[in-house]
């Protein structure tokens, strides 16, 4: 295993706390750690599930410049969501589902906490997200244990899942939210990514979700660190 230690449009809502606020030295006590696959049973552990107290809505921006406008919505009523409780979701699936010969697998730890984890593919046929590009990884999941977020863990896995996308010659990294999780819309934005497309019927059993499609661009950071 490798060990390393990583110490636009418009948005109508307030960023509010975000995990990369949190101070240098909380984020240098983070330990990131390329996985194999044979620990996914561990990577399951940590739980994926959310409280959805806000909705994105989603408009066409009106400065004519493109792009989308994203707005929060309070909930009255707020309810649990668990993607991993629905059958075959769940990542002690993945091998079934998928060849993970071309995946990063990562788990961030605080002394010996498993705190973290995420996920990053490439060039997997079965994972049709890929645009029909061979220089494109897809972020498939990022996780972070309830008690340990906003203390800088999801921050530092996603620096690990653009440095590895660069390794393995991936010029954009791309990633999948849905309107049901305002949390990870912010993290995303704030760690520079853009939202270029929405899917509004996009998942048959949960046809009241909209897929949110984010983009960041990796070339220039890759070059810049020559």
């Amino acid at each position: 295993m490798h060990t390393s230690r990583l110490a636009l449009h418009k948005f109508a809502f307030p960023l509010g706390t975000l995990e990369a606020a949190a101070s240098p030295l909380m984020a240098s006590l983070i330990e990131i750690t390329e996985e194999e696959s044979s620990a996914l049973g561990r990577y399951a552990r940590i739980s994926s599930a959310f409280q959805v107290s806000e909705i994105v809505d989603v408009a066409e921006s009106r400065d004519g410049l493109g792009g989308f406008d994203l707005s929060e919505r309070k909930l009255s009523l707020p309810y649990p969501k668990d993607y991993d409780a629905i059958a075959g979701e769940g990542p002690s699936q993945w091998p079934q589902r998928f060849d993970l010969s071309h995946w990063g697998l990562f788990a961030a730890r605080m002394g010996a906490q498993h705190v973290g984890a995420a996920a990053v593919a490439f060039d997997t046929p079965a994972l049709d997200m890929f645009d029909g590009r061979r220089d494109l990884a897809v972020l498939w999941d990022l996780r972070v244990a309830a008690e340990s977020r906003g203390r800088g863990v999801g921050a530092a896995l996603f620096r690990a899942a653009e440095a590895w996308a660069q390794a393995v010659g991936c010029r954009t990294l791309k990633i999948e939210t849905q309107n049901t999780n305002a949390a990870a819309c912010r993290f995303y934005a704030h760690q520079g990514c853009v939202l270029r497309a929405i899917r509004r019927f996009a998942y048959p059993l949960l046809p009241d979700e909209v897929q949110l499609l984010w983009y960041k661009e990796l070339i220039a950071e890759a070059g810049s660190s020559e």
